[in-house]
């Protein structure tokens, strides 16, 4: 997968959540759970997802790598190249 990809993946993620959030202001440096108001709920359900689709073992200990939508993407990118 490409990174814009990557990108839109997640972006179809947070849609499936929240389909009332406003993606085009979402700022990719920023932290997604201030801008997006996710809850710790919402945001595992972004990474359960990620696991569910593409057999990803995301450690907890990464989850402050996903913070940030560039993050998310900078993480995944390396796992999700053959994809």
């Amino acid at each position: 997968m490409t990174r814009d990809e990557i990108k839109n993946v997640l972006l179809e993620i947070i849609k499936d959540i929240d389909e009332d959030v406003s993606l085009h202001l979402l700022k990719p440096d920023k932290s997604l759970r201030d801008q997006l108001d996710l809850d710790s709920m919402d945001f595992l359900d972004i990474v359960m997802e990620l696991r569910r689709r593409y057999k990803l073992n995301i450690p907890e200990g990464d989850y402050l790598e996903l913070a940030t939508l560039d993050g998310c993407v900078n993480y995944l990118a390396p796992q999700l190249k053959d994809v």
